[in-house]
């Protein structure tokens, strides 16, 4: 997956478990989608390191970062 398109997504999870990962930016809409209609089941997401299976049910929160944040110089 290239870098470009992603975007930081945290989950937090029954249980207490928080999930934080680079998603693409299209799996972060089906994720925001799935849990604005009150989906059950699970959702797969492709993250940077590789696709992730989300049990909607399990999900208490999400939180989508408006950008990624560097330490440092850049473009």
């Amino acid at each position: 997956m290239a870098e470009d398109g992603l975007v930081r997504v945290e989950v937090g999870l029954d249980g207490g478990q928080i999930l934080s990962v680079l998603v693409s930016a299209k799996s972060a809409d089906a994720l925001e989608k799935a849990l604005d209609k009150g989906d059950k089941g699970a959702l797969a997401i492709q993250a940077q390191d590789g696709e992730l299976r989300i049990v909607l049910d399990r999900v208490l929160y999400a939180k989508r970062f408006a950008r990624e944040a560097r330490v440092g110089f850049g473009d």
